[in-house]
């Protein structure tokens, strides 16, 4: 129930931050519902080996390499209403629904993805344009791992995942009403550690599409860019999450063992950015957050798990990091490749390096709130769920 809860939260809010785009003066702009595309996106591809499932430690001993996903992709045209439209090359951006195949359904199951997703070319000439996709959202109807009927599939540990992907295609607007495109992608499906076995599957595969727009081809808006001015700003959050931990060795049954115990994380961060453009920031940040799962300790009592209190001190870690941040109005996308600097030793401690991929929407100029993956290695150690206050000059 906790984890259903929890996508369906995310789903909310990012419907919520797609469908109520506002400009500075605070007017309310919904999608443009005269700019309305249907498009229908295949593509078939490679899972990339990443854990021991999808290398053949499974129930028919095989490589899972094949993959396919078919999509059928709403979006809405912008033509320039807002500078900020200009400034992003007019993208389009919209809510799609996918089909995934992994060839194995019998232990993964057909998967159902739901995703916001944000469109815009890097160049057009005439009629043809080169663009980078990114998206972001949630897979139902998973066969996730189980340790008694599914104990191979340690890819995917519940129901429920998030689904991330990103990519490029060429486009060629063949009518005045019909475009065609080819391209890849790179997708990530895992549930950001919320429940273990997460090992998560990775994906990469040409795609082709076709898309329909219910309009004529529009005449974009040419605003006047006004000079820009760099300039710095302060930010400051705070996030909280829940890592799940999994203890083998317990004499415990077989479902209480994997379901492990649940654990709080919760933190402050510190980041001072530059903007460097009207569309990006670059900065230098900082972590300090308290792990409970850091040198937890665990008891048996009565066939159940239960913890035990430790040291306080051990839970405590510091990271320090780069960031890079790419801004589409009030919502962004913040890359940050991150050291942890001061950390307890112990056992299975995650990498140094990992890193934390965060998507944020500005619910006023200053005040913010995001979701944020913290992980290493192409594995999700856990998920912050933020909210901030930025100082700017």
């Amino acid at each position: 129930m906790r984890l259903k809860i929890t996508f369906l939260l995310i789903l909310f809010s990012f419907s919520v931050s797609l469908s109520a785009q506002t400009d500075t003066t605070n007017v309310h702009i919904p999608w443009r519902w005269d700019r309305l595309s249907l498009a229908a996106f295949y593509q078939s591809g490679k899972v990339m080996p990443t854990n021991i499932f999808v290398k053949g430690s499974n129930a028919n001993s095989v490589v899972l390499d094949d993959y396919q996903m078919f999509s059928l992709k709403l979006s809405s045209q912008s033509t320039g209403d807002h500078l900020w439209e200009q400034l992003c090359n007019y993208p389009n951006w919209g809510v799609a629904v996918s089909v995934i195949d992994f060839f194995d359904r019998a232990e993964i199951g057909v998967p159902i993805g739901i995703n916001g997703f944000i469109s815009a070319p890097f160049f057009r000439i005439d009629r043809l344009s080169l663009n980078y996709d990114l998206g972001f959202g949630i897979t139902f109807n998973w066969k996730s791992f189980n340790p008694i009927t599914n104990q191979y599939n340690v890819a995917i540990g519940a129901g429920q995942a998030f689904m991330s992907n990103a990519g490029l295609h060429l486009e060629y607007a063949l009518t005045n009403h019909v475009d065609i495109g080819v391209g890849f992608g790179f997708s990530h499906f895992s549930n950001g550690a919320i429940k273990l076995p997460n090992f998560g599957i990775n994906v990469i595969a040409p795609k082709v599409s076709m898309k329909y727009n219910f309009y004529e081809r529009p005449k974009f808006v040419k605003h006047e860019i006004p000079k820009f001015n760099s300039n710095n700003e302060w930010v400051f959050s705070a996030f909280a999450g829940m890592k799940n931990v999994i203890y083998d060795s317990l004499n415990v049954t077989l479902s209480e063992r994997y379901k492990g115990m649940f654990f709080p994380v919760y933190g402050f961060s510190a980041l001072f950015n530059r903007r460097i453009s009207y569309a990006s920031k670059i900065g230098i940040g900082m972590t300090i957050n308290y792990n409970e799962s850091v040198n937890a300790q665990v008891a048996v009592d009565n066939g159940q798990i239960v913890d035990i209190d430790g040291l306080l001190l051990n839970g405590f870690q510091v990271s320090i990091y780069p960031s890079y941040e790419i801004c589409a109005d009030k919502i962004s996308l913040v890359l940050q490749p991150a050291f942890y600097v001061l950390r307890k030793a112990s056992k299975n401690l995650s990498p140094t390096f990992h890193q934390r991929i965060m998507i944020k929407y500005h619910i006023t100029d200053n005040i913010f709130a995001g979701i944020t993956l913290r992980d290493y290695s192409l594995h999700a150690d856990f998920v912050e769920w933020t909210v901030g206050y930025r100082i700017s000059k």
